[in-house]
């Protein structure tokens, strides 16, 4: 036999070997169990991540002897024969290269026509989100009403490309990026069957570089036993597909939380002239910064994937940020990213986030201005007693209440003195007086927005709009006031408003 690839050799075969789409899996399992079998199925998910291995295990539990079941054997000639694609009852059909609608009519041909040896006669359209309109439209009647021996099977990575009116016809399952953790030991599994000594580390960085998938995660370590033989190290895995090892994107978070700007873009500088690609390790970067995030809010929360010897000195070097500024460099450094994809200088546009990133967490923001108000200290009553009595009563400032006395008393051996405030008392030294208004200490803006007074306790003194410099007193002003009030009651434009408006003047 020819040699096959793992992502062949190690396809999944029954509903047990498929990982990570548990509640797919589940779902499909029930429903043949309790005899609940739609006619129509859509699985949508990114790439490798099971959708035809799916597809064509459900059409080896529909069509199996005996069947429809869910403990069938794999080994057997029909299961064999679908699981191969070439089963007479189980039509596969590339929805990229046969997308017009002569194909689907040559498909619906066939519809009419039983199935030769299972129960179901079973038509799986991969990337059909690749058919034309007018193939859509051509499906849509049979698709609705097919004959009770025909089930459709539909396999798509952008669902919204399809058709609303195929959609509400089928029953949609999502499946989602299989986790790093389930990757690496699959990937361990198969290096156990293949005789390879593959490396905890390294099995972790093939998994995390596959971004989720399977299928790419099993191509690569297949690319990865051709170059390096029986042993594989995290190194040779770094080298090969130029992914960022785990003390690098470490490291570069350090240096950015402890706004080194010198050492960040020296590192960015390094990788660069490596080879390493950048968009992936901006993108380790933001992974790093969300676990964190996620671990500040949730201590039980996972530290994805980091050995306790790189994350406790990352976490103990973050403790001085603050979330809102973590989530701050979350949002600089996904605009970045967003950039970095089509710009042809993708350094230039990182290191320009960086830095960004890095003089953001010097910036004041509103809640450290909150903090720092609702953080002031109260008055301290020595000091403020000492800078008040220390100043001389005016004649402005009102008589200080005194107790009542008797014949027989004594006064006391303390004077008692009075606070001060600025209008009370103008001739008060600047010294004196921030120190007499210290505000008192709060706990949050809603209790100094219910302290502020609604009015002030004086009204300050109007000023002139003409001279900018407070108007005169009432006494010394009466004359000009009368003066002032006799001519405005002459003027054209006044007179002409009291017509107008048939108004009076009232005195």
């Amino acid at each position: 036999m020819s040699y096959q690839v793992f992502a062949r050799k190690y396809r999944p075969r029954t509903f047990a070997d498929v990982l990570g789409q548990d509640h797919v899996i589940s779902t499909l399992r029930n429903a043949i169990k309790r005899d609940r079998l739609a006619h129509a199925w859509l699985f949508v998910g990114p790439r490798g991540t099971g959708k035809t291995t799916t597809a064509r295990i459900l059409a080896k539990a529909l069509n199996c002897p005996d069947g429809p079941s869910i403990d069938f054997d794999p080994d057997d000639p029909i299961c064999m024969e679908i699981g191969e694609g070439a089963s007479l009852d189980v039509l596969e059909m590339d929805g990229a290269s046969r997308n017009k609608v002569e194909h689907i009519r040559d498909l619906l041909e066939s519809v009419q026509f039983g199935p030769t040896n299972g129960k179901f006669k079973i038509y799986y359209i991969d990337e059909v989100h690749m058919l034309t309109d007018s193939a859509f439209n051509a499906l849509l009647k049979t698709l609705e009403e097919p004959p009770d021996y025909v089930k459709f099977i539909f396999a798509t990575t952008e669902p919204t490309k399809i058709l609303p009116t195929i959609i509400s016809r089928c029953q949609r399952f999502d499946l989602r990026p299989i986790p790093t953790e389930t990757i690496a030991k699959h990937l361990q599994y198969i290096a156990d069957q293949e005789g390879v000594a593959l490396d905890d580390s390294a099995a972790w960085a093939i998994a995390k570089g596959a971004d989720g998938g399977m299928r790419d995660a099993q191509s690569m370590l297949d690319q990865l036993v051709a170059f390096c033989g029986d042993t594989i190290k995290e190194e040779n895995v770094l080298e090969i597909f130029g992914f960022t090892s785990r003390e690098t994107v470490a490291t570069l978070t350090t240096h950015l939380v402890r706004k080194d700007s010198p050492a960040t873009l020296e590192l960015i500088h390094q990788q660069a002239e490596s080879g390493k690609e950048l968009s992936q390790l901006l993108g380790e970067l933001i992974s790093c910064l969300r676990a964190l995030l996620v671990n500040r809010l949730d201590p039980a929360a996972g530290n994805d994937g980091f050995p306790s010897e790189l994350w406790d000195p990352l976490a103990e070097a973050s403790k001085t940020i603050q979330t809102d500024r973590i989530l701050n460099l979350i949002d600089i450094l996904a605009d970045t990213e967003g950039r970095m994809k089509w710009a042809a200088n993708k350094r230039l546009h990182f290191e320009i986030g960086l830095i960004k990133a890095i003089q953001s967490l010097n910036d004041a923001r509103i809640s450290d201005v909150i903090k720092a108000l609702a953080g002031a200290g109260p008055v301290d009553a020595t000091d403020a007693s000492s800078a008040t009595t220390a100043q001389p009563r005016t004649a402005a400032e009102p008589a200080q209440a005194q107790a009542p006395t008797t014949p027989n008393s004594k006064p006391s051996a303390e004077p008692v003195t009075k606070k001060t405030t600025p209008e009370a008392n103008p001739e008060a030294t600047p010294e004196a007086k921030p120190e007499a208004k210290k505000p008192a200490k709060k706990k949050g803006l809603d209790a100094l927005i219910e302290d502020a007074p609604e009015e002030s306790a004086e009204a300050p003194p109007a000023l002139n709009p003409e001279t900018s410099s407070p108007e005169p007193q009432a006494e010394e002003k009466n004359e000009s006031t009368q003066n002032a009030e006799d001519s405005f009651y002459q003027d054209p434009l006044i007179k002409d408003a009291l017509m107008i408006f048939e108004g009076t003047l009232k005195t």
